[in-house]
């Protein structure tokens, strides 16, 4: 099962996948493709280096112990470890309009039981010349006190990716946030924006979530506003967790001047997604 967003020109920006033939241990989930305006991929899926990255997905390695992350576990006071914990999402009811889709998604946990049911929202915006991806998702608990951590909560410094994560083909990339330059000030920043400019394409993110930035472009370049940092993160029945990421993609020949104007539309645009 798959879909696909168009810009305004009517190229394909955002081409959504089920998961489905996803290998287990690579935590089975739908995930989302991404290419700028002319083209550029500024998403990666199944990279050598980490073959349970999928390019945009909402995953975290520990949901009361389940890996929805894929790959190894994190284990206090062993290290990475390869554990038979993996979960699974599996989408199970889905609408589409020509700029948007929107889609009902279990979580299974390692055993086969529903842990958390997600409400995703994918769109394609264009606004004021600039293509937009708006993501939304409310991850919500269906069992009493469902906790959720993070590789850093379960002893790994720094390590706290988890939530909306976009993995990208870049191999480094130029890193700004409110807070200045450099991935080390942009990590674990609540900056409500980012900027990671890469050889290819630049990305200007922006979330209303006031959730910390996991980022890192060295080696591989990933981001995406983290759910558990400082320490596990419960979610409870009837209080969802409210997850949201606006990414302007701007092509390799953006100015100085155009990714300013990317900080500004990209804000603005997580207020108005936030309202709809």
């Amino acid at each position: 099962m798959t879909a696909v967003l168009r810009g305004g020109s009517g190229r394909v920006i955002a081409t959504l996948h089920s998961g489905e033939g996803v290998a287990p241990g690579r935590a089975p989930r739908p995930y989302v493709s991404v290419e700028t305006p002319e083209g550029a991929a500024v998403t990666e899926t199944g990279p050598s280096d980490h073959p349970h990255h999928l390019g945009v997905s909402v995953t975290t390695p520990d949901v009361d112990g389940t890996n929805f992350w894929g790959g190894s576990t994190f284990v206090a006071d062993v290290g990475p470890s390869m554990l038979d914990n993996h979960g699974r999402q599996s989408i199970e009811r889905e609408e589409r309009s020509p700029d948007q889709v929107t889609q009902a998604i279990a979580w299974h946990d390692h055993a086969g039981a529903r842990v958390l049911a997600e409400t995703r929202t994918v769109g394609v915006r264009e606004v004021d010349g600039l293509t937009l991806l708006a993501w939304s998702s409310t991850l919500a608990a269906e069992r009493d006190g469902v906790s959720v951590g993070s590789s850093h909560t379960n002893g790994r410094p720094g390590a706290f990716y988890g939530g909306i994560f976009w993995r990208t083909p870049f191999g480094t990339a130029e890193v700004r946030s409110a807070d200045g330059h450099g991935v080390d000030i942009a990590h674990g920043s609540t900056s409500p924006w980012i900027v990671i400019r890469g050889a290819q394409a630049t990305l200007v993110a922006a979330t209303s979530s006031g959730l910390p930035w996991f980022v890192r472009a060295g080696g591989y370049t990933g981001f995406g506003p983290a759910i558990a940092v400082a320490e596990r993160r419960r979610i409870e029945r009837g209080a969802p967790l409210e997850l949201d990421l606006v990414v302007a993609l701007l092509d390799r020949s953006a100015t100085e001047a155009d990714i300013d104007r990317a900080v500004s539309v990209s804000l603005a645009s997580t207020q108005k997604e936030a309202a709809v």
